[in-house]
């Protein structure tokens, strides 16, 4: 049975109608060129846990961005008819989600991420008919998992994080997943729109351990970098 949507989502939606890239990141994206791609934002509600986002845990066995989460989605396909049936596609791919039960509510601005050239579309989705996901290739996703818009808000689970690049960016602590990245920018965003965020210590940052990789300041350096991988 399909849910209808959740009145927490209006003033979301409401936002969403004026968004533009550069409420996501300073970076301006270009209007040619770049490697399509698109990632899946998906709302959904649990019974006495309240709204969440689907994230999954890359394998800490991958070459690049070991253990790091994301959400579901990666590159285009020629056969794609869009940047939402990319990332229905790669969800399915990844965690077995079925696109059925999805409602897409909107494509958000296209960002680009001028490590990898990647210009991302977030799609946003609610969950109106939830199912069990699981890892559908365990040698690239270990964990999937729906994170509690209450958790994230937390101020006490919400910091920067600073790489060794010297880059520094959002971060979320929540159901021992440490967001940040691309991810993080995009769900920083979305809080603020939607008008969940609470206040939180701006000034507590941390560090990342060192990676290969040396991220852009912008909302999307991890998730890009993997599809790029791909």
């Amino acid at each position: 049975m399909t849910r209808p949507l959740p009145a927490w989502m209006d003033p979301l939606l409401a936002r969403l109608g004026t968004a533009r890239s550069e409420d996501f990141t300073p970076l301006h994206t270009p209007t040619s060129g770049g490697r399509q791609s698109a990632v899946l934002v998906l709302l959904g509600e649990e019974p006495d846990v309240g709204p969440d986002v689907l994230v999954l845990q890359r394998a800490a066995t991958l070459r690049n961005h070991a253990g790091q989460p994301a959400f579901p989605g990666g590159a285009s396909d020629p056969e794609d008819a869009d940047a939402t049936a990319t990332a229905l596609r790669e969800a399915n791919e990844e965690v077995g989600l079925d696109p059925a039960t999805v409602t897409v509510l909107a494509e958000l601005p296209k960002l680009w991420i001028p490590v990898s050239d990647f210009v991302v579309t977030p799609v946003l989705g609610w969950w109106h008919r939830p199912h069990p996901v699981h890892p559908r290739e365990p040698a690239e996703v270990a964990h999937v998992a729906r994170l509690p818009v209450a958790e994230l808000v937390d101020p006490e689970n919400r910091m920067r994080v600073r790489h060794p690049s010297g880059w520094t960016g959002p971060a979320f602590s929540a159901r021992g997943m440490l967001v940040w990245g691309f991810t993080a920018g995009v769900l920083a965003t979305l809080l603020e729109m939607g008008g969940w965020a609470r206040p939180w210590h701006r000034d507590r940052i941390i560090d990342l351990p060192p990676t290969d990789a040396t991220p852009a300041p912008s909302a999307g350096t991890d998730s890009a970098d993997e599809m790029a991988d791909r």
